[in-house]
């Protein structure tokens, strides 16, 4: 029988609505439940497409024992962290702060009756492994949990107290730092010390793409012709794109690589990822007129177009499993490979077999991961590519979480303005798009965070939301000159002040669940940083130094821990170069802009605006004053540099 999750509209949550687990949904329900019976809480959080939140499930939640011992001794929330990532970003804190290092999902909370943690875990197994690091089993560690709390251990209550009092600690700003162009040296340092040399990026095994790293040593280049910020960031994007890591017959990147060379990866597919990253290789191209940047960025951004959106409205992720195992529909055998190149009259089989990284053993559990080890795909692989998407057509494709979100919307939206002023069908899909999130997430004057496709939202924004939205809304703004998109951003960027910010800080969330937001970028680029990058650009635009003031002292709030660990907020480092060298805004007539957007994005300053006016030519304004003007576009970064 269905437990209460079946009620719920979270495609996370419907996953597990028929574990024999008596399950809550987040709810004031269950915390009285917990407290007037005396029972502990256990909250497990995690999302749709997380290939170890499936093992649990199937391990620990689809197992009798382990549910009889939840449903006797506990009350069991279940939290799908993409619906509700204020409360994620609370536990993973705790995580953080009973394990000494990082979460991840599946998150594993224990509270007290009265909601206070004790003990955070990610994955637990069944049963306790004698000797192994993971330590004591699901089975062993509940029932001991269960017994503790029931007889009013006191050594557990004045544990979970401290927790709590340590986390309801009000931390004050040390003192400021001045923002200077020595943070960038730092940064420097700091990413040396982190690359990677033979595979790129910025980790070992597990690898992740880190795309606000790179973002911030593409601007570094751009504004130093630094040869070692271009290495780094060439080269982990060359190796990235190989195969593995990105998935060269359907396109789009998975979320990471388990091993240092971006080939065997988690195979779930991110919105939030790929957006980020389809920004990244366009950017790239722009800058280096690599055409196999130029490609991913179209590939990435044509997949989420075919695979994963509907009405213009972008889905969330995709599963990595399919058919019960990870990865079985993106993997190949020899022969299945061999009898289909041989079928459609392909004659030097073994050598395309051997270049295409296709072995008898395989990369991948026997099976095989399609990768290029030359940066330079053969010319047969368009052709081919055909083939191997037709033998993927013959399998379960995998689930596709169907949650509409904001903020991972407006990345990509963002992302396609910027391909879209090289290619037209990608500006309109980008208009398409954000009008459609827009009529679905904007309703009565109020903003929402997520929905299920076709459902009514009901979980209002955070503040990752007003910032990538406006963000999106800026982009729309500059690329096709229609005020009604600054309107927007500046009425979402009001709100986001009026909601989150206090002198200098953001929270990420208010009302019912309060969390701090950081200025750190983690998963992806920081909802702090990227309001900042929304409030310079509309301090700029609308000349309005008010939001240039609040841009800057939230850089200024948080100056003393970003200056020495600049590593972690990449982003914030690129605002921080944008308010030292200032914003440089071309005026023309909408249709000069609009009309050569093809070629005002090639140009090399980064922090570019557009706004129209009745100049015949092309002004070129600083932030308080304009100082040349010419009808010749190939002037324009001579004269920009020369004002620098």
């Amino acid at each position: 029988m269905s437990n209460r999750l079946s009620l719920e509209d979270s495609p996370y949550l419907q996953q597990h609505k028929d574990n024999p687990v008596d399950w809550y949904p987040w709810c004031d329900e269950a915390f009285a439940k917990a407290e007037a019976q005396n029972k502990a809480i256990f909250i497990s959080i995690g999302y749709s497409s997380c290939h170890w939140c499936h093992v649990m499930e199937e391990k620990v939640f689809e197992n009798q024992t382990c549910a009889d011992i939840l449903n006797a001794g506990f009350v069991c929330i279940k939290v799908d962290r993409e619906e509700r990532p204020d409360i994620d970003k609370h536990y993973q804190e705790v995580h953080q702060l009973l394990n000494r290092r990082a979460g991840g999902w599946p998150t594993s909370i224990f509270c007290t009756p009265q909601n206070k943690p004790f003990f955070a875990g990610t994955y637990i197994a069944p049963e306790s492994t004698p000797g192994s690091v993971q330590g004591m089993g699901f089975i062993e560690l509940t029932k001991l949990i269960a017994e503790k709390v029931a007889e009013g251990d006191p050594k557990l209550f004045q544990n979970a107290n401290e927790v709590e009092s340590f986390l309801n600690k009000k931390t004050q700003p040390k003192e400021a730092t001045i923002l200077k162009e020595d943070i960038t040296k730092n940064f420097m340092l700091q990413a040396k010390g982190n690359y990677q040399t033979q595979h790129g990026g910025f980790s070992v095994a597990p690898k992740f793409p880190h795309a606000s790293t790179l973002n911030a040593l593409l601007i570094v280049d751009k504004l130093n012709d630094d040869a070692s910020a271009k290495a780094m960031f060439t080269h982990t994007l060359s190796s990235m794109i190989k195969g593995g890591m990105y998935d060269l017959v359907d396109g789009g990147f998975c979320r990471y690589s388990v091993d240092d060379m971006f080939l065997v990866p988690h195979f779930e597919k991110m919105l939030y990822d790929n957006a980020l990253l389809c920004d990244t290789y366009t950017n790239a191209y722009l800058t280096y007129k690599d055409e196999s940047y130029l490609r991913i960025a179209k590939e990435v951004a044509d997949f989420w177009y075919n695979f994963m959106s509907e009405d213009d409205l972008m889905y969330s992720a995709s599963d990595a499993d399919s058919e019960g195992e990870e990865g079985t529909y993106f993997v190949y055998s020899y022969e299945e490979l061999y009898r289909v190149l041989q079928e459609n009259g392909y004659k030097n089989i073994e050598a395309m077999l051997q270049e295409m990284n296709v072995t008898h053993h395989g990369n991948f559990e026997g099976k095989n991961i399609i990768r290029f080890e030359s940066e330079n795909r053969p010319a047969y692989f368009e052709e081919v590519k055909i083939l191997l998407q037709g033998l993927r057509k013959t399998r379960e494709y995998p689930f596709c979480d169907k949650k509409i979100q904001t903020s991972w919307s407006s990345m990509m939206i963002n992302a396609l303005f910027t391909l879209g002023q090289l290619e037209s069908k990608y500006m309109q899909r980008a208009i398409k798009n954000l009008d459609a999130l827009l009529e679905t997430m904007y309703i009565d004057g109020r903003l929402y965070h997520t929905t299920l496709i076709h459902k009514k939202p009901k979980v209002t924004a955070f503040l990752e939301d007003y910032a990538f939205l406006a963000k999106a809304l800026i982009a729309a703004f500059n690329a096709t000159q229609d005020e009604i998109y600054l309107i927007h951003a500046q009425r979402f960027a009001n709100k986001a002040l009026e909601e989150f910010y206090n002198k200098g800080e953001w929270n990420f969330s208010h009302g019912e669940f309060v969390t701090k937001a950081e200025i750190h970028d983690f998963t992806y680029t920081s909802s702090v940083s990227i309001i900042v990058d929304v409030l310079f650009s509309l301090g700029t635009l609308l000349e309005d130094e008010k939001y240039s003031h609040f841009a800057f002292k939230t850089m200024e709030y948080n100056s003393y821990d970003f200056a020495r660990k600049p590593i972690y907020s990449p982003h914030m480092l690129i605002q921080m170069l944008r308010y030292l060298k200032g914003d440089r805004v071309i005026k023309s007539k909408t249709e000069n802009i609009t009309q050569n957007l093809s070629r005002l994005v090639t140009l090399s300053y980064p922090f570019l605006l557009y706004k129209h006016s009745e100049d015949e030519g092309f002004m070129i304004c600083g932030e308080k004053s304009c100082f040349a003007n010419t009808k010749d576009l190939s002037t324009i970064n001579e004269l920009i540099n020369k004002s620098l």
